[in-house]
């Protein structure tokens, strides 16, 4: 753990019936300035985490600290930190100059440094021809602005950010996260953002923490996150990727396993959580990483299946195809003159490289063969 870290969770546990632990031994550093997504499944704990953050839920263990200072004994409204919800809570018979005005009048700030701020604030979200009107009149990308310039205008020593995007449509929330993105860079605010969504996460964040089951995964950057996944549950739950159910791992190399399909063909990945005891592994490939193979290629490991169908997508492909045993596989090529035409059932034959492949012990969480 990071000593110096500006928060700081500790060891810290929630259960509200004395029995399951909501969240289980959640430890996390976070540096000043980042921008950090808790990222999970509904009911994995991220929101519980927020709410021990914010002080709206008590810490049943643990400790959590910012600055070095502890602050799960202090109340809510003294702890400094804004919040954005998905619901705007905006207040519908202010307008939105009133609504940025309030959290700096309720600390008692002078008059004219609200009237500064709020003019301020207001051409930082763009929206400025916009200070008379009501929550209702704006849009939904607008309110959201609003929102997030409400829950920065006091400077927040954090900010959280509880599913903010969920009831915009896609167009709004890509806008969105270009919004807060560049916010953040501007202003350097701490962020603390809890979302489902994968590719969100994965654009917007300094860092992720992947939850499952009151605990957290792994703690990492996006791309750590995408390229070299700690379990089967980050690999399956982290973008598009294939889980091929296979045999025992055996050692093969240095930091390599190999391991036999059901039909008895041979193939090779980096050794992902596997020990000498597993029994059985999984092994994770992205659907970019495979090839669909053409005449005189070799690689390090091919697999012989059988073609199902294919999704036109615009700029890519996906090719799905019959692994030997069950289960399927997904390719995904660019759209262009390379991308083959098969026929349903027509075998084919994917290879991909032992470095783009890895082992997983098979009794981690899985969502499925293919997400």
């Amino acid at each position: 753990m990071n000593e110096a870290a500006f928060l700081k969770f500790s060891h810290v546990r929630k259960t509200y019936d004395q029995k399951s632990l909501v969240v289980d031994d959640f430890n996390l550093d976070v540096n000043k300035g980042e921008f950090i997504t808790l990222l999970g499944p509904s009911g994995s704990g991220k929101t519980t985490v927020l709410m021990m953050l914010a002080g709206f839920e008590h810490v049943t263990s643990g400790h959590i600290t910012v600055g070095g200072q502890p602050i799960t004994r202090i109340a809510p409204h003294k702890r400094n930190i804004g919040m954005v919800f998905q619901n705007y809570a905006l207040f519908p018979h202010m307008t939105v100059a009133e609504n940025l005005a309030y959290p700096l009048k309720v600390r008692r700030t002078p008059a004219a440094q609200i009237k500064q701020r709020v003019a301020e604030y207001l051409r930082l979200i763009e929206l400025e021809p916009f200070g008379d009107r009501h929550p209702g009149q704006l849009s939904g990308g607008q309110r959201q602005r609003v929102a997030l310039a409400r829950a920065l205008i006091f400077e927040p020593t954090l900010v959280l950010m509880d599913e903010p995007l969920g009831a915009l449509d896609k167009k709004l929330r890509e806008q969105m996260q270009f919004e807060i993105t560049r916010l953040h860079r501007k202003l350097g605010f701490t962020v603390i953002y809890v979302t489902h969504d994968q590719s969100e996460a994965l654009t917007m964040s300094s860092r992720i923490a992947v939850f499952n089951a009151g605990k957290v995964q792994q703690y990492a950057s996006p791309d750590a996150l995408y390229e070299q996944p700690a379990n089967a549950f980050v690999a399956s739950f982290i973008g598009e990727n294939n889980l091929i159910s296979a045999g025992r791992p055996d050692a093969d190399g240095p930091g390599t396993i190999r391991t036999t399909l059901p039909d008895g063909t041979v193939l090779r990945a980096r050794n992902g959580d596997c020990q000498a005891s597993t029994r059985r592994c999984v092994l994770s490939i992205r659907p970019e990483k495979l090839a669909i193979s053409q005449p005189g290629q070799t690689f390090d490991n091919q697999v012989t299946v059988g073609f199902l169908t294919r999704h036109y997508v615009g700029d890519f492909i996906r090719y799905y195809f019959q692994l030997p045993g069950g289960g399927r596989a997904v390719v995904k090529l660019l759209n262009d003159t390379r991308a083959p035409l098969l026929r349903d059932g027509q075998p084919a034959t994917l290879g991909w490289a032992t470095c783009d492949s890895f082992a997983f012990q098979s009794d981690a969480p899985i969502q499925g063969e293919t997400t």
